[in-house]
């Protein structure tokens, strides 16, 4: 079945989709022998794709791994501040891999990783409709009725937010717990949306994204889904065969000097 060149070296990981394109403009792309210079090309499996004149191997099985992003970083590849990111902290071994969606930097908790572009895309759809669950820590003593607006969507700054899940779990001296469900991920959405009915978020834990969950992962680590859970959930048929029980790891700290 042919597909867009761009996406065929995305899913070798050989670079992202944007990042293959600009590799094409540059004229370092050949199919068959010949130099491509545009992104809006289909290619076969049959076809031979060399980049920098070696040849492209064949794509990667799809696969997608649990992470526990702690707090303090930024969930890019490059940061223009220079803070540090998630992929200076992932373990060595792990191959090229995306992010679906973002955890601000003060927030932490579950974050999904993928080396499929396309995977990437259906977890983020809004079509999808999957559940997002927080573990919110605010500080004051709301009552049930305090979270009214949210449950029934509100706008902040002009943007629409959507209906709300939310339950208070319990008061904790001046802060309260509460447990927060929604169906999209606007940008700080629900700091935003705390604090316009006066309330401060002072720790943000996301502990679940549809049906993949955090489970007993500590900060830093990382597990991988197995192909099964991959292909009941997702139908993916290419997913990667399952392999014994992954096993959850972080990156060993750097030895000292």
């Amino acid at each position: 079945m042919p597909e867009r060149i761009a996406k065929v070296l995305a899913r070798a990981g050989i670079a992202s989709r944007r990042d293959a394109e600009k590799m094409i403009e540059d004229g370092r792309v050949t199919v068959n022998g010949i130099k491509i210079e545009r992104a809006a090309l289909n290619v076969l499996p049959s076809d031979d794709i060399t980049v920098d004149g070696k040849p492209v191997a064949d794509p990667e099985d799809a696969r997608l791994w649990l992470y526990y992003k702690p707090v303090g970083l930024v969930t890019t590849t490059r940061d223009e501040q220079g803070r540090e990111t998630i992929f200076d902290r992932l373990p060595e071994d792990l191959p090229r891999v995306v992010t679906v969606g973002r955890l601000d930097l003060n927030s932490e908790g579950l974050l999904l990783l993928t080396n499929d572009g396309g995977i990437k895309r259906r977890l983020e759809l809004p079509s999808t409709g999957w559940l997002r669950r927080y573990r919110v820590r605010v500080n004051g003593r709301p009552t049930d009725d305090t979270f009214a607006p949210l449950r029934a969507g509100i706008t902040v700054d002009g943007q629409s937010f959507q209906p709300m899940q939310v339950v208070i779990d319990r008061q904790q001296g001046a802060n309260a717990w509460l447990t927060v469900g929604l169906r999209e991920g606007k940008n700080r959405e629900i700091r935003r949306a705390m604090t316009d009915i006066g309330l401060t978020v002072n720790r943000l834990i996301r502990v679940s994204y549809g049906p993949f969950q955090l489970g007993q992962l500590k900060a830093g680590e990382v597990q991988e889904i197995r192909g099964k859970v991959l292909r009941d959930q997702l139908g993916l048929e290419g997913a990667r065969p399952d392999r014994p029980t992954p096993t959850r790891r972080r990156k060993p700290p750097a030895k000292a000097p």
